[in-house]
């Protein structure tokens, strides 16, 4: 998954903030547990509010994201 979601960070560059969570580090528990982590790879994409708009566990294609960042950019 790294290369797609590196790919559309570059992509999106300036329109949507890409954050990275090590699962590793206890110092991310809460925020783990706010959004509810329970699978590798998780993607949680976020309004400018910071509200969950939409969740993916596991391989995402390209264009799933695409159509996602589309209905909040616009």
């Amino acid at each position: 998954m790294a290369p797609v979601v590196h790919g559309l960070e570059s992509q999106y560059f300036g329109q949507v903030d890409f954050a990275y969570l090590d699962i590793e580090d206890s110092a991310n528990a809460a925020l783990m547990k706010e959004f509810e982590f329970r699978y590798q790879p998780m993607f949680v994409l976020v309004d400018g509010n910071g509200t969950p708009v939409k969740t993916w566990f596991g391989a995402v294609h390209k264009q799933d994201f695409e159509a996602e960042f589309a209905n909040l950019l616009n």
